[in-house]
């Protein structure tokens, strides 16, 4: 799918489906580590459900940025995915938006 950099300081990841996401959200993670001055969001419009595997590896990201004071957003998440947010207690923890524009917007008029 893709990693790019929307700005100087925000990076848009496409996810893909599984077994894709895991491999994604690696490389971005390092990307994110490298760059250390960055908030990320992540587009799930191609993924229907996440592992356990991939949620790991979601919440290492975004204890990285939350550790540098910086944002971590989903968008476009599917119900079963925001149920598994819910189910697991992570909706709490994990920021989402409706879509890119939203997600893209709100990091711009806070930064």
């Amino acid at each position: 799918m893709g990693i790019q950099d929307w700005s100087e300081n925000i990076i848009l990841v496409d996810l893909p489906q599984e077994p894709g996401i895991g491999e994604e959200l690696k490389t971005v993670t390092e990307i994110a580590r490298d760059r250390g001055d960055c908030d990320v969001v992540v587009d799930f419009s191609s993924v229907d459900i996440v592992t356990s595997s991939s949620l790991s590896k979601l919440l290492k990201l975004r204890k990285l940025l939350a550790d540098c004071e910086h944002r971590l957003i989903f968008c476009n998440v599917a119900p079963a995915t925001r149920g598994i947010f819910t189910v697991t207690g992570l909706d709490g923890i994990f920021e989402l938006a409706d879509d890119k524009f939203i997600a893209l917007a709100s990091l711009q008029i806070v930064t």
